[in-house]
């Protein structure tokens, strides 16, 4: 499958949610709301699990994507992702890196093709 890098620079491509959604597989549907239930300490329900990706602004989406100021910022400023933005890395950007450092990777790959 291909990348689909989100704004913040992780691939939605390796979502489970995304992964379910487009292979229409319940059973992984069921696992991952199971375990993200446990891991993020908040009641999900198997439908609960679809997503189309975060940067297509049509579609279902987890719950978080349509929350997240990083997405929302992007859609805005109608970049491909963080790493075409002139304001490259922002604060917002800066604390969600210190979580998922894989992200800042992909995302600082990306800046040195441009």
């Amino acid at each position: 499958m291909d990348k689909m890098i989100a704004f913040c620079g992780l691939d939605c491509a390796d979502c489970p949610a995304f992964i379910a959604y487009k292979n229409d597989d319940n059973q992984l549907r069921a696992k991952t709301a199971e375990q993200w239930s446990k891991e993020f300490k908040a009641e999900m329900k198997p439908e609960d699990i679809n997503c189309v990706g975060c940067i297509l602004v049509e579609g279902l989406h987890i719950g978080h994507c349509d929350v997240c100021e990083i997405r929302k910022c992007g859609l805005e400023k109608g970049v491909a992702n963080c790493a075409h933005c002139g304001d490259y890395a922002c604060e917002k950007l800066t604390k969600f890196f210190e979580m998922v450092p894989a992200a800042k990777a992909t995302l600082e790959e990306i800046r040195k093709g441009l």
